[in-house]
């Protein structure tokens, strides 16, 4: 298996502070699919569109098993996660697409 692809576990979330686990081999194509709402489903319905949290990882397993692991979180580990990472939770897409 090659191992110059990169993959990422992600955690988006809204201003009400929903929180959205995926995972993707491209993180700038996927946000800014859920920034304009172009994928149906939970991220469009509840206008997650703030990137808040990323991880990168060489090896597709690894990725999709992390985000299966955050997916299985308390909410309370899942906001202390993201703020030890990002205290000011701040969006980490910002300037992507200008």
């Amino acid at each position: 298996m090659s191992t110059d692809r990169q993959y990422y576990v992600y955690v988006m979330t809204n201003k009400s502070g929903t929180l959205y686990t995926g995972v993707t081999n491209n993180i700038k194509e996927r946000v800014h699919q859920h920034k304009n709402k172009l994928i149906e489903g939970f991220t469009k319905k509840y206008n997650i569109t703030c990137l808040v949290y990323v991880e990168t990882f060489n090896d597709v397993s690894y990725a999709i098993a992390r985000e299966k692991t955050i997916k299985g979180w308390l909410r309370k580990k899942k906001i202390e996660l993201i703020s030890a990472a990002n205290p000011d939770w701040r969006d980490l897409s910002e300037g992507w697409y200008d």
